[in-house]
């Protein structure tokens, strides 16, 4: 059996009236994330730390933000083609563990929810996938509250 790990860090703007997409669920919130897709910081991370575990680059490369077609999209059909390419490989997830950095609104209410949705889109157990959630102490981007960040690291197993 081959184990490979892999990482991800990923951060977005937040900007007042944008949806706020986490972990494959709407969140609440007054302040949502930009960018080319549907900015889901969460699921960004977990596709490159996954493709990075399978030495396949990274969601840049493989979903350009100069491409049309992505624009707007939802960051979970992302994560199933990521899924695919793995499969292709012959990759299975042994785990991931996840991070979330935000300081508003709080996360932890949502955990169950995006494990739960993250889960049916991988085709993994829930028990498989952790996803913590911390705040930088109103210190930086994250604590003035003008981004989100988060890390995965997950193992991977062929």
């Amino acid at each position: 059996m081959k184990i490979r790990v892999g990482f991800g860090y990923d951060v977005h703007k937040l900007e007042v009236g944008e949806e706020f997409w986490l972990g494959g669920i709407l969140v609440p919130h007054t302040h949502g994330a930009v960018g080319h897709s549907d900015a889901d910081v969460l699921i960004h991370v977990i596709c490159d730390a996954l493709l990075g575990a399978a030495n396949m680059r990274d969601i840049g490369y493989h979903f350009s933000d100069k491409d049309p077609k992505y624009k707007g999209i939802d960051s979970k059909i992302l994560l199933k083609d990521v899924m695919a390419l793995l499969t292709e490989a012959g990759y299975s997830i042994g785990n991931i563990d996840s991070t979330i950095c935000l300081q508003q609104p709080k996360v932890n209410p949502h955990i169950p929810a995006m494990k739960t949705c993250l889960a049916q889109v991988m085709q993994i157990p829930e028990e498989d996938i952790s996803i913590k959630a911390t705040t930088t102490e109103k210190l930086g981007f994250v604590g003035k509250e003008e981004g989100v960040a988060a890390y995965a690291t997950v193992l991977i197993q062929k």
